[in-house]
């Protein structure tokens, strides 16, 4: 189970920024947006790269064709977004509550992630490749495939969650709570190691870490 000693805050506020102002033009490149309600708009195509989203809420948005390379969210609020897929590597996210969102696939490969809720997050993928997660939940999220290869996660708790595909290849996990999950398949299982199951999520794995480690079940 989760020490909440390695838990340095509650990730992600539920309170929205305040003080916002509307945006209005187009999203630019290496931009500082500050206090900033994009809400209600389609924001594609355009690129982002390098961008800084600082205390600005993002709601009801279409993110297609967006390029998010780079950029930086902290202390925002995204809810109700919508995409095909989300180009976001290298990405720093931080302070941060993600709500509601729909895509087909978040790639993420590379990012950092700090002190971050998704709820009711639907993705087909989640590609989170070679990223760093630190006091992070998922909550009530329905994922297809995560993918977590190569990556780094501290303090983070799966809740109420659905994960059909999970990859923890060459994952280094510590204090990982995937008691909350409903898993199906994990790739590399044996990457596993540092995280938190039920006994059922055990038994359901048993056939899947028995062949990783070459055991030979028989009747």
């Amino acid at each position: 189970m989760t020490n909440p000693k390695t838990r340095r805050h509650e990730p992600a506020h539920d309170v929205a920024p305040t003080a916002t102002t509307p945006f209005r033009g187009t999203l630019a490149e290496a931009a500082d947006y500050e206090a900033l309600d994009f809400t209600g708009l389609t924001l594609g195509p355009a690129s982002a790269k390098g961008t800084t989203f600082l205390g600005c809420r993002l709601e009801r948005c279409g993110l297609d064709e967006v390029r998010l390379d780079g950029s930086r969210f902290v202390d925002c609020r995204l809810s109700e977004l919508t995409a095909t897929a989300i180009q976001a590597p290298d990405t720093t996210w931080r302070d941060t509550l993600i709500s509601s969102l729909r895509v087909g696939a978040f790639m993420a490969p590379g990012s950092t992630w700090d002190v971050v809720r998704l709820r009711g997050v639907k993705a087909n993928l989640l590609d989170l490749r070679g990223a760093r997660l630190t006091d992070v939940v998922f909550e009530d999220c329905e994922i297809g495939e995560l993918d977590l290869g190569g990556g780094e996660a501290r303090a983070v708790r799966v809740e109420a969650s659905s994960i059909d595909d999970l990859s923890v290849e060459g994952a280094r996990l510590t204090d990982v709570d995937l008691v909350g999950a409903r898993l199906r398949l994990v790739r590399g299982i044996t990457g596993l190691r540092g995280a938190a199951l039920s006994p059922a999520q055990l038994l359901d794995l048993a056939p899947q870490l028995a062949a990783d480690v070459g055991i030979h079940i028989r009747d």
